[in-house]
């Protein structure tokens, strides 16, 4: 059948698809709008299945603050050209705007939210993505709900968004914490919000570096007191190539062998517990350093603390919480 360009455009208008697309539907439908809704709904299902192997290592994420209630939201694609495209910023932002109204506490109650235009928010992920080709998918989600929220989008690139809530209010210093979290990516709050387990499992590795470097460390001496640079016995490998150069020979292997062997064995017997324990110690609280928000340097002014900042303006001041999600994998 015929079709006309006035229905295509409203098609277009209804859907974003592109010309083609809706002269084919609105064929395929026999002039049938809803029906031809579908059938590109469907084209975005059938390219989501055919391209669900894809990596979407590209997107947009946007946050909003609104009514005591923020949200950042990332929906994902496969290229940065689609990415920043008007028309798929428009769609991340009409999904943000759709859970900031609604309060959604969650990435699968976002999915089944409503949109302005009456589209679910899941099917109109679809729809894209059979509007461009690429597989797309809402991949990320954070809310944070009370007064005193401060947003930050990275130098509007929307590949980077951050909120950060304060126990009162205080902007100029919640948006300078907003943009600490942004470059300096805390995994805790505080000491205080750091499981036991994870302590347990760092205190774990740690000590076991530290033993590892402590018998290495004897080693490298015990070698360099026989006449052996530790850096031309430091693996199999290493040791046929520099014999084959002719820096070392059979003997010096054999020797650094045997040494390594005796002297593990030995410093791995008769560690300092209480030395481990130190070095242990030091290194848990480097670890809070750098992953707790109000123990991190404050990146305008490195002798300072985040905290102490904080503290600088009004000695009550602190952050109850933050939020952060990123594109890259950092």
């Amino acid at each position: 059948m015929a079709v006309s360009i006035a229905d295509i455009q409203k098609l277009r208008k209804m859907t974003g698809a592109g010309l083609s697309d809706c002269k084919k539907a609105l064929t395929d439908a026999e002039g049938d709008f809803e029906k031809a809704v579908e059938v590109i709904r469907e084209k975005g299902q059938a390219i989501a299945a055919k391209r669900s192997d894809r990596e979407t290592s590209n997107g947009c994420v946007l946050v909003k603050y609104a009514d005591n209630f923020g949200a950042i939201v990332a929906l994902k694609c496969e290229t940065d050209f689609v990415a920043n495209g008007a028309d798929y910023i428009k769609l991340t932002q009409d999904i943000l705007d759709a859970a900031v109204a609604a309060k959604a506490k969650s990435l699968d109650e976002v999915k089944e939210l409503t949109l302005a235009d009456g589209t679910k928010v899941q099917d109109a992920v679809i729809a894209r993505s059979g509007i461009t080709g690429e597989k797309m998918e809402l991949d990320g989600y954070n809310f944070i709900e009370g007064e005193n929220v401060s947003t930050y989008d990275h130098m509007s690139k929307h590949t980077l968004c951050t909120m950060v809530q304060t126990n009162k209010s205080a902007e100029e210093q919640a948006h300078a914490i907003a943009m600490q979290v942004a470059a300096m990516k805390p995994l805790f709050l505080d000491e205080a919000s750091v499981s036991q387990e994870f302590i347990d499992e760092e205190k774990k590795v740690a000590a076991e570096k530290t033993k590892q470097e402590l018998v290495q460390k004897a080693v490298e001496a015990a070698l360099k007191k026989a006449g052996i640079n530790p850096a031309h016995v430091d693996s199999e490998e290493h040791m046929e190539s520099n014999m084959g150069k002719g820096w070392i020979t059979a003997e010096d292997v054999a020797k650094a062998k045997e040494i390594i062997a005796t002297v593990s064995a030995e410093k791995a017997a008769n560690l300092p517990a209480p030395m481990i324990e130190n070095i242990v110690k030091g290194r848990i609280n480097r670890i809070f350093k750098e992953n707790c928000l109000l123990n991190q340097e404050f990146i305008q002014d490195s002798k300072l603390s985040v905290s102490d900042y904080l503290k600088a303006a009004d000695k009550d001041l602190t952050v109850v919480d933050f939020k952060r999600f990123s594109l890259s994998a950092d």
